[in-house]
């Protein structure tokens, strides 16, 4: 290995551990300023989230419905594009995109029927 290769796995583990070391001092952080006002930390950590699957099921079916229609973009609309290395299309960024479309349009479905069930409910409570 040479000097820049050794760098990669060197600059890996100093990330990761860079990463898992702010997650907990900002997890620490914050508990200890829910403590300084007066709340109980354990109570917000159990809190239930009712429409955490919906999330979930909306998000991915968005992200499928994204990159099904980038392949039918990609192969019935877009067959005369020009061809990049090894025959395949410079069609990938059609991909991501519609990937994070689809994603983007599950999640604002979600936050619109949270919303709507919150709205709701907020005058029972």
């Amino acid at each position: 290995m040479e000097g820049g290769e050794a760098l990669i796995p060197i600059t890996m583990f100093a990330g990761g551990f860079a990463m898992v070391f702010g997650i907990v001092y900002l997890k620490t952080r914050q508990n200890l300023a829910m403590i300084e006002k007066g709340m109980n930390p354990k109570e917000f950590a159990n809190r239930p989230a009712p429409y955490k699957n919906l999330k979930w099921a909306l998000l991915l079916i968005g992200s499928g419905i994204g990159l099904f229609l980038a392949y039918l973009l990609d192969n019935y609309l877009l067959q005369g594009s020009s061809q990049g290395l090894h025959g395949h299309d410079g069609n990938e960024a059609i991909y991501f995109s519609l990937i994070a479309i689809g994603g983007g349009l599950g999640l604002l479905g979600s936050y619109r029927i949270e919303k709507k069930w919150w709205d709701e409910n907020r005058d029972k409570q």
